[in-house]
């Protein structure tokens, strides 16, 4: 019996699943490669946009109008940074979220002074490792503004030891103050006050594609696709989950968001990632020869920018 399982979603999650898979189905594999070699020779990409899951049919619809169909499908179609409603913050403001944004960004740090004010928007994980990051590297006057608490969703005692790593780093926090404008030398916050800077990051507002909730699959409120503790979708077997776009129970598995997608530590990413092996065991398990499973095909619904699509012809045991 041979098996055709289809992973949407060619980032982090996407590619961990198909190096994942390929471990249970060719024993012995271990690829510590970059992106192009971390899949088996055999793989191709191509661009395209998933538009429809027809779950009941086991196929999926590209926006080119070509069906693949599947036996299993893993949906690792990640989240996105949404954009910021802080008025000047298309003017002023730098992402972290794509490559893109850390490229632009990287660029306005090497035109700084090393001394220059730095502000980060955002309490959620991004915006702490954002701020830690910077201020390990450079000597900088870093600012740390977040509307609510600092990472809200993690227990008194993270975030007491996360205020002390902070501080200790040097790093100003300015908590329960929202950010209402943005211009080329500050942040202005609800109440007025401003806040200098030379550069401010944004990490706020994180967002997942509609694509599980367009093909009528179980989301949550935030239409991040359901799954049970082996990550399998709640309606049909046949799909799993990984990554930013789907709920675990009332877990949510992002390394790092803003206070509207929840705020989650690194041992649940890691929880996810143990979690994996089983629905992993699940689909080789189900395939009588395990080198025969025939095609894992990629593909990537990333809301409306360019997707990447990346097929796995023959047989997963070859390298």
């Amino acid at each position: 019996m041979s098996a055709h399982v289809v992973i949407i979603g060619a980032g982090y999650a996407g590619v961990m699943a198909a190096k994942r898979l390929h471990q249970m189905i060719a024993a012995g594999y271990d690829a510590t490669v970059s992106f192009d070699r971390a899949l088996p020779r055999a793989a191709h990409r191509v661009f395209g946009e998933v538009t429809t899951i027809e779950a009941a049919l086991g196929r999926l619809t590209l926006d080119d109008g070509s069906v693949l169909d599947y036996d299993y499908l893993v949906y690792a179609v990640g989240s996105r940074q949404l954009p910021s409603t802080i008025a000047g913050a298309d003017e002023h403001g730098f992402g972290v979220a794509e490559f893109e944004d850390a490229v632009r960004l990287s660029s306005r740090l090497a035109t700084l002074d090393e001394k220059a004010a730095v502000c980060v928007v955002g309490g959620g994980l991004t915006g702490i490792e954002t701020a830690a990051e910077l201020a390990e590297q450079r000597s900088s006057r870093i600012t740390l503004v977040t509307g609510g608490i600092l990472a809200p969703d993690l227990s008194e005692r993270a975030r007491s030891a996360i205020l002390r790593t902070l501080t200790d780093l040097g790093v100003d926090i300015v908590t329960e103050s929202r950010v209402t404008r943005i211009d080329g030398s500050s942040c202005e916050l609800a109440g007025g006050v401003r806040v200098e800077t030379d550069c401010t990051i944004l990490a706020t507002e994180f967002g997942v594609p509609e694509l599980a909730r367009r093909s009528g699959l179980p989301v949550d409120d935030l239409g991040r696709l359901k799954v049970d503790d082996r990550l399998e979708c709640s309606s049909h077997p046949n799909i799993f989950g990984a990554g930013d776009g789907v709920a675990v129970g009332d877990l949510s598995l992002r390394m790092s968001v803003d206070d509207r997608m929840g705020c989650h530590s690194t041992p649940l990413s890691l929880l996810q990632l143990d979690m994996s092996r089983s629905w992993s065991r699940s689909i080789a398990d189900s395939v009588d020869d395990r080198r025969s499973l025939a095609d894992v095909r990629l593909t990537d619904d990333v809301f409306v920018t360019r997707v990447d699509v990346v097929e796995i012809e023959g047989a997963c045991g070859d390298e």
